[in-house]
């Protein structure tokens, strides 16, 4: 029963902080508007409340 989470980058990294755009980076996320997949699991959540004013996260 593992669910997949669509987050998107929905701000720019531009002027951000460099953990920050670590962050983005490693959820896959390159280009504003883009949308990736992940499973929901802790890590992953985590680094999604790092970077929650830049994204915007959907569960399928």
């Amino acid at each position: 029963m593992s669910n997949k989470l669509a987050i998107t980058l929905t701000r720019s990294v531009i002027g951000r902080p460099e953990d920050q755009r670590v962050t983005v980076r490693t959820l896959g996320l390159k280009k504003v508007n883009q949308t990736v997949l992940h499973d929901d699991n802790p890590a992953i959540r985590g680094m999604i409340n790092k970077v929650s004013h830049l994204v915007t996260v959907k569960e399928q």
